[in-house]
């Protein structure tokens, strides 16, 4: 949304024309008080232990996508605050995409994915998303189960912040838990002086909030009296009535705002009082009062914000430029300005395992979108969160709001949000710190992708103000020669690496005579520049609660068929280890397998092992920055996960896998030192009898040297820049009756997951997957965003 900025002239209102207070103020919102937040959109609601989780990341700045960060850090943590796995994100446009693979072994409790950019660190840690994920294992010792008891808490809250003898004021009741929220609820407006009469009554318009409307006399006391269907109630005190001050209200309709204001027994009346109206932290509407009036009112027409929806601050200054009365209130509540994905063809067969095909309009503003296909069970649940409510509600308030989603949906009350926006604070500035000039300190940029220092040292000794040659090899590439020269310090600086396969960095130097170089005694270090940062705040309570596992402990259908799907992915695995197994088989004896027994005992031998000979075969390894680096992705049903150390722990299919250095039991660290060039061969043994899972490293013996055609770094001369962890890429099922895997029952919730399904210049974009064995209808998802940021967002139920 592009800043406008509107001047409201009426007969009693006239510009500001000189630099007051309040404009300093205003300055200093708009110079420093840009903020980010984030929606994190995952395939699923629950996870099995060993699952995949995967996700896609939205960074708005206000209410566009952010172009302030390209770096978002995704963290998960378990209950105890304690950092399970982590991953960098590389931002594009405001979006990203990972996913994190799940040990077969974690415990089922209640888990946390907080997503932040470096720069939202310089601000409030509350506003960064904590997204709650609850993790069933069958096999658990506790077991999640939902609170039962309701404890909940009420308060009350008058339109603008005032409550004034003789005017009639709205209020809004809010509803609090640390569990969960009573469906319904009903309330009562008292006299303290006669609670047996009841002033006025409320319904709760859901379980958040109601409202009701009082006109107080002076001296008198009011309570409001709220009750739940279970009989919990509480009383709670309405503030005093004051006997001066600005009454407000606000309505909103498809034309804009309408405020009135009404001043009782103020000396000047409302002559020189001030309207500020802020959208996202920027000024879009200003008015003074110039005349004597007790009564002004206006409508703020909505090309105050391009005709988008958003959650406008009204703020009213006393002639004194004091902060008096204030409303936070929505920009067309009944008219969402949200697009529909057009659809031009579908081919749906809800026969098991049947292809299916969604085409998206090739002629479509948005080119690319995020897509989500599942399993519609048929029973119509209301989602508790999505993008429109992450985008204009929740992140922005940082207080817990049950199922936020429903203010945006089809059947939404605009009432119920006005009420919730009454009880709501708008907490990324406060007024009163604007105008007395305070401002944040910005610690950390918003700097573009990831930067480094490169420290490096020759004969132990700094190389100050020196030229020296780096030598940086991306993945598989060939290694590129740079010259740089060091700082005062010593140090070289690479800024703005968008990476996201390894960059090696080795250093040489001149020699003396200044004609060759060459690596004797050099050592480099590299040091990330861009970093997350430790979680200080407490992650938001649930409505979930450990219990003991019972004995014959029952498994929700979802959770069973979430299940069943994880064993018929092993099953997937194992047949296409089996595959490569029988391509090996009838093979006359060759050297690997005369290394394998050389280096290998009986113990270690397995039928079901992969092995890769270093001593015969050139592995193209030396690049590598260690042997469990160069794994990844050359074994199937092998994955690594990083420790806190940041080193890679070898997983096979799912539970962690022992590691042995020539067959002593060791860990990763110890591996991580080791340099390739010092491996014989290595083997990887799935259920392997004696020792079941592991990764067996053997190194050189005798007068063996490792086949390669690469020349081999001093291990000292080598530092790994991981730079963005790479998303997976989701696998399109498709399971055939006569596949040798033998699947019986195909129970997969998610069916399809692109987060970047793009418009191609040949076909239209097309949603393609295989139906599972029961679905008969599917729900699908759709978001995008166009060149100027507008909203696609569609939830269909497909048959």
């Amino acid at each position: 949304m592009k800043n406008i900025f509107f001047l409201l002239l009426i007969s009693s209102v006239q510009p500001l024309l000189s630099q007051t207070k309040l404009e300093k103020a205003i300055t200093n919102l708009e110079d420093h008080y840009e903020q980010e937040k984030v929606y994190l959109l995952t395939d699923k609601l629950q996870y099995v232990a060993g699952d995949q989780i995967w996700f896609k990341s939205f960074v708005f700045d206000g209410y566009n996508r952010s172009a302030l960060s390209t770096t978002l850090f995704v963290e998960l943590y378990n209950s105890d605050k304690k950092l399970i796995d982590w991953k960098t994100i590389l931002l594009t446009n405001g979006e990203g995409s990972g996913d994190f693979k799940l040990k077969e072994n974690l415990p089922e409790q209640i888990y946390f994915v907080r997503a932040y950019t470096p720069y939202m660190t310089n601000f409030n840690e509350d506003f960064q998303i904590v997204k709650t994920i609850p993790i069933y294992n069958p096999n658990a010792t506790e077991t999640l189960e939902l609170a039962k008891n309701s404890n909940w808490s009420a308060k009350v809250f008058p339109e603008g912040g005032t409550f004034i003898n003789g005017m009639a004021t709205k209020f809004a009741v809010r509803l609090s838990s640390d569990t969960s929220l009573p469906e319904s609820w009903t309330g009562k407006i008292v006299d303290t002086q006669n609670p047996n009469v009841s002033i006025t009554t409320f319904t709760s318009f859901d379980k958040n909030v109601a409202s009701f409307k009082i006109t107080p006399a002076l001296g008198k006391k009011y309570q409001a009296i709220i009750q739940d269907k279970a009989g919990k109630s509480q009383t709670i005190d309405l503030p005093p009535v004051a006997d001066s001050g600005v009454n407000v209200e606000v309505s909103s309709s498809k034309d804009g705002i309408k405020y009135s204001l009404k001043g009782v027994n103020l000396k000047q009346q409302l002559q020189n009082y001030k309207i500020v109206g802020t959208l996202n932290n920027h000024l879009v509407y200003k008015a003074n009062i110039s005349k004597l009036t007790n009564d002004v009112s206006s409508l703020i027409p909505t090309k105050i914000s391009n005709g988008n929806n958003g959650v406008l601050q009204l703020a009213i200054f006393d002639e004194q430029e004091n902060l008096v009365a204030k409303r936070l209130c929505f920009i067309k509540p009944n008219n969402l300005k949200v697009e529909k994905a057009e659809i031009i063809g579908q081919n749906l067969k809800p026969t098991p395992r049947a292809f299916n095909s969604v085409d998206l309009s090739p002629e479509s503003v948005f080119k690319n979108y995020t897509v989500l296909v599942s399993e519609d069970d048929g029973s119509n649940n209301p989602e508790e969160e999505n993008i429109l409510s992450s985008l204009w509600l929740t992140g922005d308030f940082t207080s817990k709001i049950d199922t936020p989603a429903q203010y945006f949906s089809t059947n939404a009350n605009s009432e119920a949000l006005d009420a919730l926006l009454i009880s709501e604070n708008w907490k990324r500035f406060d007024w009163n710190s604007l105008l007395s000039g305070t401002s944040p300190t910005i610690t950390s940029n918003a700097q573009k992708f990831l930067s480094y220092r490169v420290k490096p040292i020759k004969n132990n000794a700094l190389l100050i103000n020196t030229n020296v040659n780096l030598v940086l090899k991306l993945g598989k590439n060939d290694p590129v020669i740079n010259p740089f020269k060091t700082d005062q310090n010593g140090y070289i600086y690479l800024n703005n690496l968008s990476n996201d396969e390894p960059l090696h960095v080795s250093l040489f130097v001149n020699s003396d005579n200044n004609k060759e170089s060459n690596t004797d005694n050099l050592f480099v270090t590299v040091e990330p520049l861009v970093n997350p940062t430790e979680f200080k705040g407490s992650f938001p309570s649930t409505k979930y609660k450990l219990v003991k596992t019972a004995e014959n402990k029952k498994v929700s259908p979802a959770i069973s068929r979430a299940i069943n799907a994880q064993k018929n992915s092993k099953k997937t695995e194992n047949a296409d280890v089996q595959i490569e197994e029988v391509k090996l088989v009838g093979k006359k004896q060759d050297p690997k397998e005369e290394l394998n027994k050389q280096l290998s005992s009986g113990m270690f031998s397995s039928m079901n092992s992969t092995i890769f000979d270093f001593v015969n075969e050139d592995q193209n390894a030396a690049g590598s920055n260690n042997i469990l680096d160069w794994l990844q992705g050359r074994v199937a049903g092998l994955t690594f996960q990083r420790d806190n150390s940041g080193v890679n722990v070898p997983y096979i299919r799912g539970s962690q896998a022992k590691l042995y250095l020539d067959e002593v039991l060791t860990d990763p660290s110890m591996i991580a030192s080791l340099p390739t060039s010092n491996i014989a061969m290595v083997k990887i043994i799935k259920d392997g009898g004696l020792i079941d899972n592991a990764v067996a490293i053997y190194t050189m013996k005798g007068n063996m040297k490792p086949k390669s055609n690469e020349k081999q770094a001093p291990n000292t001369n080598l530092s790994v820049i991981k730079g963005y962890d790479k998303p997976s890429e989701f696998p399109i099922e498709m399971l055939d009756d006569d596949a040798p895997t033998k699947i019986e029952n195909d129970t997969r919730e998610t069916l399809y997951w692109n987060p970047n399904l793009f418009d191609s210049d040949y076909v239209p974009p097309r949603i393609k997957f295989y139906n599972n064995d029961s679905a008969k209808q599917f729900k699908m998802l759709i978001i995008s965003f166009d060149e100027d940021d507008n909203l696609l967002y569609d939830k269909k139920i497909l048959k």
